[in-house]
C-alpha cells in the first residue's frame, strides 16, 4: 500500500487503517480447537517511503463453530457480525448545504461597456428577491421595479454616460435561505455624441406635401436598429413610410412621406428615442427629440408651363389664377423642371445671382423657393408683358408684384407645387427636397423595413 504523507499524523492515520483492516480480517478466524483465543500479528508498511513493522495482539472471535464453513476456510455463514466504517451517507449529512437561490444579471455583473439605453435585469433563479436598490455614483437611487413573482428586477430609466453604477439586495431561496446581490455596471464614454434634429419643429403649420426629417451627426452603422426608436403618431392615422435619406448638407437623415398628401388639419407628433443608441463605434445618441406640428389649409398650385398660367386651388376648389413667365427651354438649365416641387423658403424681398447669364445681386420679391435648383416664384416687373403668354425666364416663374405678393400671402412652408408640361423630371439632382419625385411603389421601396 502507498499513502501520501501528510507529516507524522498522517503515517499514523495509514498504519491505524491497515490494523484496522487486519483487525477486521482476522475476527472471523478461530483456533482449531474451537475455543477462544488470541492471535499475534506481524504487521509491516512503508508511509512516506520509510519501512517499519508493528506487532498487534487480536482476540479471537468466539462463537463461532468448529467446523463448517468457517473452520475450512468458506464464508461466515452466522456467528458474531463483522464491524464496519462508518457509511459515506453519514458523513455527507454533516456537511453544510449551500443556499439554492442563484443570481444573475443582464448584461452580467461588472460589465464596463454598457449603453445607458441598454435594458437591465437582475434575476434570481430558484428564490425571490427581497430588497435590491441600484444607484449612480453620488448614492441616487434608479428608478427599477421588482416583477409580480419576485423573480426578476428591471431597470425603469435610461442611466448616464461614463458612470458606474451598484447593485445592493438580497433574495431568498426557496430552502428559506438568504444570499446577497451585489454588482456594478459601467456606461461607455462616447467618443462622439450624435446630435438629432426634427424638422418641422415644434408649434409650426406647414403645407400638405411637408415630409418629417429626422437629422442625424453621422450615418448610423445599423440604420434599421436606428429607425425603430423614430416614431410619427397622427391625428387622423395616415399611411406613410421612413426612408433614409442623404441630404445636400451631408448630413444623413429618415424622411417620412405620405402616400399622398396630408389630410389638412392633421396633428403630428415626432419621437427620435436615440439617446445612448449606438451609431458606430465610439458614437452614441447625444439626447432624445421631439415635434409637435400641425398640417395646416389644403393648398396645391398648379403650373402647366403651356398656358402660362400658375393656379391655386385650396380643397380642390380654385381659388386664385395668375399670369406667369416659365423658363425659356432654349438650354436645360432654363427650363423650370416637371414634377412635384415643395415650397421650402420665403422672403419678402431676395438677392439672385446667375453669373452664367450676365446678372449678380439683382434685388427680387416676394421670392418662394420651390426647389435648392434655383426655381422660385418671384415677382418680376421686367417681364409682365410676357406673363400670360410667352416663356422668358431662366427657370422660375415670373408673376407681377401684386400677383407675386398675393400668392406670398398665401403659401406655407410645405405647400406642393405642381409642374407640368416640360421635357425635364425634377430629380434629387435637383436639390435637397426630392422626397415627392418617387412614385409611392417606389418609396416604399426604399422604407426602412423595421419600421
Amino acid at each position: 500500500m502507498h499513502v501520501v504523507r501528510r507529516g507524522f499524523a498522517g503515517r499514523n492515520v495509514g498504519l491505524v487503517a491497515l490494523l484496522a483492516a487486519v483487525g477486521l480480517a482476522a475476527a472471523a478466524c478461530t483456533s482449531a480447537a474451537g475455543s477462544a483465543g488470541v492471535q499475534t500479528v506481524t504487521v509491516s508498511s512503508t508511509v512516506g517511503g520509510a519501512p517499519g513493522s508493528t506487532s498487534v495482539t487480536i482476540p479471537a472471535a468466539t462463537g463461532a463453530p468448529a467446523s463448517g464453513p468457517a473452520a475450512s476456510g468458506g464464508a461466515v455463514a452466522s456467528g458474531r457480525p463483522v464491524a464496519s466504517a462508518p457509511a459515506s451517507s453519514a458523513a455527507a449529512s454533516s456537511a453544510i448545504a449551500l443556499p439554492v437561490a442563484a443570481v444573475s444579471a443582464s448584461p452580467a455583473f461588472g460589465t464596463k461597456t454598457m449603453s445607458p439605453s441598454d435594458p437591465l435585469k437582475i434575476t434570481v433563479a430558484k428564490g425571490k428577491i427581497t430588497s435590491l436598490k441600484l444607484v449612480n455614483p453620488t448614492g441616487v437611487v434608479v428608478k427599477g421595479a421588482i416583477s409580480a413573482d419576485g423573480s426578476t428586477w428591471t431597470l425603469g430609466e435610461v442611466l448616464g454616460y461614463g458612470k458606474t453604477y451598484t447593485a445592493t439586495g438580497s433574495a431568498t431561496g426557496t430552502d428559506g435561505k438568504s444570499v446577497p446581490i451585489t454588482g456594478t455596471f459601467t456606461t461607455v464614454t462616447p467618443a462622439t455624441k450624435v446630435r438629432t434634429t426634427i424638422s418641422p419643429g415644434d408649434g409650426k403649420t406647414v403645407g400638405v406635401a411637408t415630409s418629417v426629417i429626422v437629422s442625424f451627426g453621422v450615418k448610423p452603422a445599423d440604420g434599421d436598429n436606428i429607425a425603430k426608436y423614430v416614431t410619427i403618431t397622427t391625428t387622423p392615422k395616415v399611411s406613410g413610410a421612413w426612408v433614409w435619406i442623404q441630404h445636400d448638407d451631408g448630413r444623413w437623415a429618415l424622411d417620412f412621406r405620405t402616400e399622398d398628401y396630408w389630410p389638412e388639419n392633421t396633428k403630428v407628433h415626432v419621437e427620435a428615442n436615440v439617446y445612448g443608441l449606438k451609431f458606430g463605434p465610439g458614437a452614441y445618441g447625444s439626447s432624445d427629440v421631439t415635434s409637435d406640428f400641425t398640417i395646416g389649409r389644403n393648398q396645391v398650385v398648379k403650373a402647366d408651363v403651356n398656358s402660362h398660367y400658375l393656379y391655386v386651388y385650396q380643397d380642390n376648389k380654385e381659388v386664385a389664377k395668375y399670369a406667369a413667365s416659365y423658363g425659356k427651354g432654349d438650354t436645360p438649365d432654363k427650363i423650370t423642371r416637371s414634377g412635384i416641387h415643395v415650397v421650402n423658403d420665403m422672403n419678402v424681398t431676395k438677392l439672385m445671382s446667375n453669373p452664367k447669364y450676365g446678372y449678380t445681386n439683382v434685388l427680387e420679391h416676394w421670392a418662394v423657393r420651390i426647389s435648392d435648383n434655383g426655381e422660385f416664384i418671384h415677382a418680376n416687373p421686367n417681364t409682365v408683358s410676357d406673363q400670360g403668354n410667352t416663356n422668358v425666364s431662366h427657370g422660375c416663374v415670373n408673376l407681377s408684384l401684386a400677383d407675386a405678393k398675393a400668392y406670398f400671402q398665401s403659401a406655407l412652408i410645405g405647400d406642393p407645387v405642381e409642374v407640368t408640361g416640360t421635357t425635364i423630371d425634377l430629380s434629387a439632382s435637383d436639390g435637397d427636397l426630392f422626397d415627392w419625385t418617387y412614385s409611392w411603389s417606389q418609396w416604399k421601396n426604399l422604407a426602412v423595413k423595421s419600421q
